[in-house]
């Protein structure tokens, strides 16, 4: 593998962004598979990128606010509930993310997505209820009833992540990966880092991992991490 480099991806990209959005409520839940179980489920052009020899698997509920390409006016932005199931990889030295699915409760931004990033975008029938810490969310794709049902504490602040950890290593990503028409894609976000919290789940069901192909976890999630939430420039998509 080459040698990998954490750090300037994180930085802004020159020039103008495609788009904007919000990024609220986060929840990032992780379980470690063997690798060869998620390397059947990644194209061969990437790389995985792993930790101590672990492949990660996160599953990220989460409401997105003020969602606009950089050509629409922001009186016409949307605000939609989205979930994502992904896992991690390198290409050419850079660290990024490959999702094996996203649940988005506007149809429209599932059709654009699948358009223009051939993202597999799902819709589905999304809920969020906060009170105080107690965070509820669930979601339901209208194809084929595949979710997540979820309910967390919001814990202790732990702020920005420091390069070389594990909270580095699973939250603060900044490039994305696609496949569309045959073709690799790429797309990169800017964001000040996660303010990045503890969290503790009461209550997780979910058939997301199954439907992606991956094996059914009933356990407890190895890390569970919160982020009250940043705001987003995103750019691309590129032709890798």
């Amino acid at each position: 593998m080459s040698a990998i480099d954490r750090v300037s991806p994180t930085k802004r990209p020159e020039g103008p962004n495609a788009g904007t959005q919000n990024w609220r409520d986060l929840l990032f839940v992780h379980w470690t598979f063997d690798p060869e179980v998620v390397r059947k489920l990644v194209p061969d052009v990437l790389e995985l990128d792993l930790w101590e020899g672990r492949a990660y698997v996160g599953l990220v509920p989460f409401a997105m606010e003020d969602v606009r390409p950089s050509f629409i006016p922001r009186a016409f932005a949307m605000d939609f509930l989205e979930t994502n199931l992904r896992t991690y990889v390198v290409r050419d030295g850079e660290p990024g993310v490959w999702f094996f699915s996203l649940e988005a409760a506007s149809r429209l931004a599932v059709k654009a997505a699948r358009m223009m990033w051939g993202l597999p975008y799902f819709h589905a029938e999304m809920e969020l209820e906060r009170e105080g810490d107690r965070v509820r969310y669930s979601s339901k794709r209208t194809s084929d009833g595949a979710g997540i049902q979820v309910e967390w504490e919001i814990g202790e602040m732990l702020g920005a992540s420091t390069p070389g950890t594990l909270e580095f290593f699973l939250l603060e990503r900044y490039l994305l990966f696609a496949m569309k028409n045959g073709a690799l894609r790429k797309g990169q976000v800017h964001h000040v880092p996660y303010p990045a919290q503890r969290a503790k789940v009461h209550r997780l069901e979910q058939s997301l991992l199954t439907a992606a192909g991956l094996p059914a976890r009933t356990d407890a999630p190895e890390t569970v991490h919160y982020a009250k939430g940043v705001d987003v420039e995103v750019f691309g998509p590129f032709t890798t």
